[in-house]
């Protein structure tokens, strides 16, 4: 089998898509053999396009802004969604089957600062009616930072990507009582990206239908089901947490069945950074998106 090398620039269930394709035999079906590596910190997963180390990388469709802003093409494009709805969840100490988004205000809320899920929080602060001034936001740091830092007491709510969310309420330390998905809708948020060059090759047709029939398959299958498939890539969460995580995307409607990426979608992903202050000129969406091989 040919061997086909995919990056992430995170790894999670919110990508299940794509771990599903290689560990589901979707691409073994096409005669492939994924290797998957996680890109290192603070370093594009376009890096591995550019110097031919990957394939096909795990992106976001705003990647392709920071090209623009300085009058560039960028040096990929985004030819597949991953998830066509935001990832993250806000968690409160205490559960809130009646929470609205107006309860954030005057809260220590431990935002994630990187930049897409930082422009999505404000944007989703927007939709619903939220001065995001009005809320206390906390930067504690990355990630793993950011969860110590919640479960030792600091702040009322915590913004994450599954499944740490889910991890914090089998250990009884936080509730979820929100997605952000719900709050924005469909968006371009997550996506997979690769070379011009590479898309016309028979190897991106057969990864594309391998992903496609994945992108299905997610859809129809029980979470449980499928974490049992993935389980392999998640030795350190634990399979209730991981069936419940994918269960929530699932329940979210991130994993729309369809592989391209929408211009109603992506508009939506520009709208949510000129809300920041980032805007492109032009049409945006011919320069970053293309469209599935075959």
């Amino acid at each position: 089998m040919a061997r086909i090398n995919i990056q992430f620039t995170r790894f999670s269930a919110f990508y299940s898509p794509l771990i599903a394709t290689a560990a589901g035999g979707f691409l073994a079906d096409e005669g492939l053999e994924p290797a998957l590596s996680l890109s290192a910190p603070g370093v594009s997963a376009i890096a591995a396009l550019l110097d031919g180390s990957a394939h096909v990388v795990q992106s976001a469709p705003s990647q392709g802004l920071s090209s623009l802003e300085k009058g560039e093409d960028p040096p990929a494009v985004h030819f597949a969604q991953v998830n066509e709805k935001d990832g993250f969840f806000l968690t409160a100490r205490e559960p809130d089957p009646d929470f609205a988004w107006s309860k954030l205000a005057g809260k220590r809320v431990l935002v994630d600062h990187g930049g897409q899920p930082l422009a999505m929080f404000k944007y989703a602060c927007k939709k619903q009616g939220l001065d995001y001034g009005s809320i206390i936001a906390v930067d504690a740091g990355n990630v793993g930072e950011m969860d110590a830092a919640f479960r030792a007491g600091d702040g009322d709510y915590i913004h994450q990507q599954g499944p740490a969310p889910q991890q914090l309420e089998h250990d009884g330390v936080g509730y979820v009582v929100t997605g952000l998905g719900d709050a924005i809708g469909p968006c371009a948020f997550s996506s997979l990206a690769a070379t011009r060059e590479w898309l016309e090759t028979d190897m991106a047709r057969a990864f594309t239908r391998a992903y496609a029939k994945a992108r299905i398959w997610i859809n129809e299958t029980p979470a449980k089901e499928i974490a049992a498939v993935e389980r392999d890539h998640f030795p350190d969460i634990d399979q209730e947490v991981l069936a419940n995580t994918i269960e929530a995307y699932q329940k979210l409607g991130n994993w729309s069945p369809h592989v391209e990426i929408t211009r109603e979608a992506f508009q939506v992903t520009l709208d949510v950074f000129a809300n920041v202050g980032r805007t492109v000129e032009g049409d945006a969406y011919a320069k970053v998106v293309a469209p599935p091989p075959g």
